[in-house]
Formats: structure tokens, C-alpha cells, sequence
């Protein structure tokens, strides 16, 4: 209950603190070069001279949309990073020597408790971590059924069970991935329907407001569809580390633990 009540808070001012962020670079730096640049063309239209439609960076990334695209995205860093920091540590101590056991060593029933003695006075915080859970279950299941497949049916449950959870608490994560390029088409639908309204004024000639409204549908989902890519490119690295953790916490307990035990 702590670590989850921990992780909503990262969450809550991660989201706060991208908001801040971005919003700051927007207001300070992304939307004064995009006027200057849009002011300046629009200057050189009315003078007469030859102008290339203005296409900087600042100009493709200026909108609400995209700001909004650039929030998510960092957002969805800081909680992937945090999870991805949380399974690297888990995946330390399958370095560890938790349990001790010389090659030949039969393990009976009997000596479950002795050997989950190290495993119960690990700090805090490890005792929770997914390896010695397993063992600990292993141990526990085995003392109380000398049974050598039920010890393997409770490493491997609690396996499963992690892996569960490790996928569910990614929710967050693809809810994003779904939302930037949904906030990308709307921003699609405001440009194209702003360009609608300005009909009129381009029949008559003048194309300045359909061109930028346009500009707007535009930019914003191709800014909205990059963004998804790298968001999605580090959600499958994490998956990845996460599923890996829990295939070598299994692998750790066959290997040090479950092919040493014995019935009798």
C-alpha cells in the first residue's frame, strides 16, 4: 500500500511539474520566436516581396495541441523512468546471494525455516521486491506441504502474479500513447474547421487564414504522431526490463533453491 501510494504521488507531481515546464518554455521562448517569425512573413506578404511560407520549428510545435502532446510525453517519461528504476532494482539482487546452498546439498522439509531467515531479515523495502518473495513462498510452502512440486507451483504463482501486476500498473502509460495522437487529431479538427470558416476570405483572395489554420490541422498531428513512436519505442524497452525481471527471478529460484529440495 505504501509503494503504491508513493508512486501515485511521483505521478501527481511529475504531471505538475511537466506542465510547469512546459509551459514556461512555451510562454518564454516557443511562442515569442513563432510570432516573430510568422510577423515577419506576414510583413513581407503585405510589402510585396517574395517570402517562403515560414516553416521553423518553433512555427510546427506553437499550438496548444502540441503543447499538450509535449506534457504527456514527458509525464509518461517520469513514470516509465520510475518503474524502470524500481525494476533495475529488483533485477540488483539477482546478483545476491540470498540463499546459500553447496552443489550436492539436499534441502528437507525441515530445513525451510533455517534457510528463510536471511530472506526475513532483509531491509524493509527488499523484503517486498519480487525475488524474495518467491523464495520466501517457496520455502513457506515447502515447509508446510513437503511437497517439491507445490514449493514450485507457489515460486511460479507468485511469478505470475508480478508479472500481472507489473503489465496492469502500465495502464497509465498506454492511456497516454492513446491520448497524444488523440490530442493531435483534434487539433486536425479545430485547423480544418477554422480553415472552413475562413472560406470565404480565400474565395476573395486572400489565403493568409485558411493557410495557417491548415498549418495548425497539420503540424499538430505530425508532431503528436513523433511523439507516440517515442513514447511507445520506451514503453516496449520497459516492458521488456520487466519481463525479464520476472524470468530471471523464476530461473534464480529453480536454479538456487527448488532443484535442492527433497521430500524425504
Amino acid at each position: 500500500m505504501k509503494r503504491n501510494t508513493n508512486e501515485m504521488f511521483f505521478q501527481l507531481v511529475a504531471l505538475l511539474l511537466a506542465v510547469i515546464f512546459v509551459h514556461t518554455v512555451y510562454v518564454t521562448v516557443v511562442r515569442p520566436n513563432a510570432d516573430s517569425i510568422v510577423r515577419r512573413a506576414a510583413e513581407q506578404s503585405a510589402a510585396g516581396e517574395e517570402y517562403v511560407v515560414p516553416r521553423s520549428f518553433f512555427v510546427v510545435i506553437k499550438d496548444f495541441e502540441q503543447e499538450a502532446c509535449f506534457v504527456l510525453m514527458l509525464w509518461a517519461m517520469a513514470i516509465m523512468g520510475y518503474k524502470a528504476r524500481t525494476s533495475l532494482r529488483e533485477s540488483a539482487m539477482l546478483d545476491m546471494p540470498l540463499v546459500s546452498i553447496a552443489e550436492g546439498t539436499r534441502i528437507l522439509p525441515d530445513d525451510a525455516g533455517q534457510l528463510a531467515r536471511p530472506l526475513q531479515s532483509l531491509p524493509g523495502g527488499q523484503q517486498g521486491y519480487l525475488l524474495p518473495r518467491a523464495l520466501r513462498t517457496a520455502l513457506a510452502r515447502f515447509q508446510v506441504t513437503a511437497s517439491v512440486q507445490s514449493a514450485t507451483d507457489a515460486a511460479n504463482t507468485v511469478c505470475e502474479a508480478e508479472n500481472a501486476r507489473l503489465d496492469s500498473e502500465l495502464s497509465m502509460v498506454r492511456y497516454i500513447t492513446w491520448a497524444i495522437p488523440s490530442i493531435g487529431f483534434i487539433g486536425t479538427v479545430r485547423g480544418i474547421g477554422s480553415a472552413l470558416g475562413q472560406a470565404h476570405e480565400a474565395m476573395a483572395g486572400n489565403i493568409a487564414g485558411v493557410t495557417a489554420s491548415l498549418g495548425v490541422a497539420f503540424n499538430s498531428t505530425f508532431i503528436a504522431l513523433l511523439i507516440s513512436i517515442v513514447v511507445m519505442f520506451f514503453m516496449h524497452q520497459l516492458q521488456l526490463i520487466q519481463e525479464r525481471l520476472v524470468l530471471d527471478s523464476y530461473a534464480y529460484c529453480e536454479d538456487r533453491l527448488l532443484r535442492f529440495m527433497k521430500s524425504e
